[in-house]
């Protein structure tokens, strides 16, 4: 059966890893890589082709793509930029991971190698989660939330959207009555413990966490 042809957006570092984990996935056959940085047109990364989307909408016909950027506000802006010149997206998930029961994935999410997911879990349009994360019951993940390596979330966290939790994080755990919830454009830093809801925008760190105060 031939592959579906899909293309990654970003010629970076999580672009790259990308690239290894669709591989690994043997569903897909990548194309070309897609980056607006005009340095890397006309290159190659491990044989496969970087250009930019007009170029590749012009070289290739009926393909999908998925989002190789790890800024959620970044790769928000280029989903939207691919949507509107007509392109589809595809999910891609490792074939390590364990998902037990009713999880919702939305399109163009990515799911890398040793995570878990466990039941009533709903995760929004082009989430990313890295490499060897966790995460409990009825969570909700909004759209482009990204979760770097080792992260470990626990029961009713819900997400806002473009969240971005940094490597080793913990989510301790809400209530059914009363969920954690980590709001729009927050950030939390590597390491740090998240014990209570985190307001629209703010950057907390540390453990237990804590805001960053704004420099004057």
């Amino acid at each position: 059966m031939e592959k579906k042809k899909v293309a990654i957006y970003g010629a970076s570092g999580f672009g790259r890893e990308l690239y290894g984990l669709i591989e690994l996935c043997g569903q897909y056959e990548v194309i070309c890589f897609i980056d607006d940085d005009a340095s890397k047109s006309d290159s190659n990364i491990y044989d496969i082709p970087v250009m930019d989307l007009d170029a590749a909408c012009k070289r290739y016909h009926n393909f999908s793509l998925v989002g190789g950027v790890g800024n959620p506000k970044v790769r928000e802006i280029l989903m939207n930029k691919i949507s509107a010149a007509g392109v589809g997206f595809v999910q891609v998930v490792h074939p390590s991971v364990e998902m037990f029961k009713n999880i919702d994935i939305g399109k163009g999410v990515v799911i890398c190698g040793g995570c878990i997911l466990t039941t009533d879990i709903v995760l929004g349009e082009h989430v990313q989660i890295n490499l060897s994360c966790t995460i409990g019951h009825d969570v909700i993940m909004g759209d482009y939330t990204t979760l770097a390596p080792g992260v470990h979330v626990s029961g009713w966290v819900h997400f806002g959207k473009r969240v971005y939790v940094g490597t080793g994080a913990v989510i301790i755990n809400g209530t059914q009555e009363k969920p954690l919830i980590i709001n729009d454009d927050a950030v939390i830093g590597a390491a740090a413990c998240v014990t209570k809801s985190v307001p629209v925008g703010q950057t907390w760190v540390g453990v237990p966490a804590r805001a960053i105060k704004p420099s004057k």
